[in-house]
C-alpha cells in the first residue's frame, strides 16, 4: 500500500481485522465528518488470516490537521476504542 500511512497499531482487539495489536485489512477509512471514527471497523471475535498490515486509504473527518483533500498526511495513525467503537487516535483538531 505505497504512499498510503500506515495503521502503527489497533488497540480494538474485538474487531475482525486485528491480529495482535496490528490491523490486517488490506486499507481502512476514518469516516465521520467532525468524529474520526474507523468505518472498517467490524465487532467480531474471529480474525483475519492476511498478514499485510493496514494502511489509511481515505480519511473523512474534515477537521482533522492530517487531512488534506481526503487523505491522511500523517506518517501512521494509531487506533483506540471509543464508546464501543474503533476510532483514530491520532486525530487531532485543526487550529
Amino acid at each position: 500500500m505505497d504512499g498510503m500511512p500506515p495503521v502503527k497499531k489497533c488497540e480494538v482487539d474485538k474487531c475482525f481485522y486485528n491480529r495482535e495489536m496490528q490491523c490486517h485489512a488490506p486499507a481502512i477509512n476514518v469516516g465521520g465528518t467532525d468524529h474520526p471514527s474507523c468505518d472498517t471497523f467490524v465487532n467480531q471475535l474471529n480474525h483475519i488470516g492476511r498478514m499485510a498490515t493496514a494502511g489509511v486509504g481515505a480519511c473523512h473527518t474534515s477537521t482533522c490537521k492530517y487531512n488534506n483533500d481526503l487523505t491522511c498526511s500523517a506518517t501512521g495513525i494509531l487506533v483506540g476504542y471509543h464508546a464501543e467503537h474503533a476510532d483514530c487516535s491520532t486525530f487531532e483538531a485543526k487550529k
